[in-house]
């Protein structure tokens, strides 16, 4: 989806920074279209590193492409976060002095705007005639929450955080655009597995791994908007991250260890037609957890940690084949070494597990996990090369999509 997003000056534009990163996690273009005066609360630069996108508040700018109407043309949904008293009225009003109200008009799409200010702003006369007129107009405006302002003051005013936000966005568009086309995956049932597992040390220490979850969570993003019915194992995983696709429809399962992930994904594989094991899990767990924390003792390095093999999932997935016909779809993040590439380890690791097709993708040095891109090669179970595929992580959930139902039996 195209999304445009509007920040007007408020102390609560630095939100609107967490807004973008959790949009853009979920695979829509996000332009940002700030106000003159939310330039001097987050600077211009921070929002084009994190949309990807050039960001300038003046009409003037760009004039050449005709900016200041061809955004509003080409957007998919509009979301202003923070609005302020100042930017609801001109909106009401139908000013077009700056990008953000030109745009404003122009957009034929879905808006919502979520106002942050004092609470005795909110409470005017004047500002609750605003809302008023742009909800007749059929603008979303999403009600402040109350809680602590700037300085001490405390009460309604605050900007909702940006994952009720994000959630109220979606749902918006999603219900403006009415019942979807049916896609390629409609009608079947998929499980993604994303995140990384956490194995117990003690109450308070785990062992973990690097994976954010961002390609797990594309691929589970980019499953409902092909028309599948997602299930999604979360592991470790924050409610910002999942949020929107909860409120897209997803049944969504919190796990930690990999011992719950492998009963959470065997459970919603029973029924399913594929299952992506796109997390990363353990392959090691403490043999012992104590139930009280590991004293540190000065001087006295602590006893080493035996450790015991974890169930290797995928591999049990691709064997059990929990329904007939099922498609299993693993993850190698790799490393090359003096025994082999990348690609190396990733056919041996393909040939080994038995499932049906696995994402092989180079991982350190910036690539792979937390990164906003990524570069797989999908091989089969042979370990013979099917798709290669680079770019965001959406463009590549969507090719290992491509790639998948190429292989699904026909109903």
């Amino acid at each position: 989806m195209r999304i445009l997003l509007g920040v007007s000056g408020g102390i609560a534009a630095y939100k609107a920074v967490l807004l973008l990163r959790l949009l853009r996690e979920q695979g829509h273009a996000v332009r940002v279209i700030p106000t003159a005066s939310a330039l001097r609360f987050v600077g211009a630069p921070t929002f084009e590193a994190l949309s990807g996108e050039p960001v300038t508040s003046e009409v003037f700018d760009d004039v050449e492409h005709v900016q200041h109407v061809a955004l509003g043309q080409g957007a998919d949904l509009v979301v202003v976060a923070p609005a302020t008293a100042d930017l609801l009225s001109r909106a009401a009003t139908g000013r077009a002095d700056d990008l953000l109200t030109s745009t404003l008009l122009t957009a034929r799409c879905p808006v919502v705007m979520a106002p942050a200010m004092h609470t005795e702003m909110w409470e005017h006369p004047a500002t609750r005639a605003n809302v008023a007129t742009l909800r007749a107009r059929g603008v979303h405006v999403v009600e402040p929450a109350s809680g602590r302002l700037t300085g001490a003051d405390t009460g309604p005013g605050r900007l909702p955080e940006p994952e009720e936000i994000a959630r109220v966005a979606l749902e918006v568009a999603a219900a403006a655009s009415g019942p979807a086309e049916p896609g390629d995956l409609a009608g079947r049932r998929v499980v993604v597995s994303a995140g990384g597992t956490r194995e117990a040390i003690d109450p308070v220490r785990f062992i973990g791994n690097r994976s954010s979850g961002k390609q797990g969570l594309a691929l589970a993003q980019a499953a409902r908007d092909r028309g599948a019915d997602v299930v999604l194992v979360a592991a470790n995983l924050e409610a910002a991250a999942t949020a929107p696709l909860r409120a897209a429809g997803a049944e969504v399962v919190d796990v930690e260890s990999t011992a719950e992930l492998r009963d959470a994904v065997r459970a919603a594989a029973s029924d399913a037609d594929v299952v992506v094991m796109a997390a990363a899990v353990a392959d090691f767990r403490p043999a012992t957890a104590p139930d009280a924390k590991i004293k540190k003792v000065p001087g006295q390095a602590p006893t080493p940690i035996a450790l015991v093999e974890n169930p290797d999932v995928l591999a049990e997935l691709a064997r059990d084949r929990l329904r007939p016909g099922q498609v299993v779809v693993g993850f190698a993040a790799e490393t090359g070494d003096a025994t082999g590439s990348v690609l190396d380890h990733g056919r041996a690791k393909a040939r080994r597990k038995g499932a049906d097709l696995l994402a092989v993708n180079a991982v350190g040095g910036g690539r792979g996990f937390g990164a906003e891109t990524n570069d797989v090669t999908v091989v089969d179970a042979a370990g013979d090369v099917v798709a290669t595929a680079r770019g965001t992580k959406r463009e590549v959930a969507d090719a290992i999509w491509d790639a998948v139902v190429k292989t699904l039996p026909t109903r």
